[in-house]
């Protein structure tokens, strides 16, 4: 069973209004571990361990689907820019080499 990991989902600005533009960004604590790296301890190869696919579902409409590499950094920041429409839900999936899936949702809300 994959671990609980910490993410979160942060909207700017907070206050939008709906046919407005915004900036998603996805954050997530994950270890992004190349499989290069040794443990200091046990000095043994830390597995390789990275997000590969990173998908933003709007209104169960798909906005964009990310293929990633482990290059990135630990606790990687995912943004895109969306047009809001209406209120809905979105949400964030991410997979990683391990076959761990994550999903985080949002509710959105405009005002006006």
């Amino acid at each position: 069973m994959a671990d609980e990991r910490k993410s979160l989902i942060k909207i700017k600005p907070k206050r939008y209004k709906d046919g407005e533009i915004v900036k998603v960004s996805f954050m997530v604590m994950h270890p992004m571990a190349t499989g290069m790296g040794k443990d200091k301890k046990t000095k043994k190869i830390i597995p390789a361990k990275y997000i590969n696919s990173v998908k933003f579902v709007y209104n169960g409409k798909e906005i964009t689907n990310m293929n990633v590499w482990e290059s990135l950094s630990v606790n990687p920041v995912f943004t895109i820019y969306m047009k809001v429409q209406g209120k809905g839900k979105l949400t964030v999936t991410y997979t990683d080499n391990t076959g761990e899936v994550h999903e985080k949702s949002k509710k959105i809300k405009p005002k006006g």
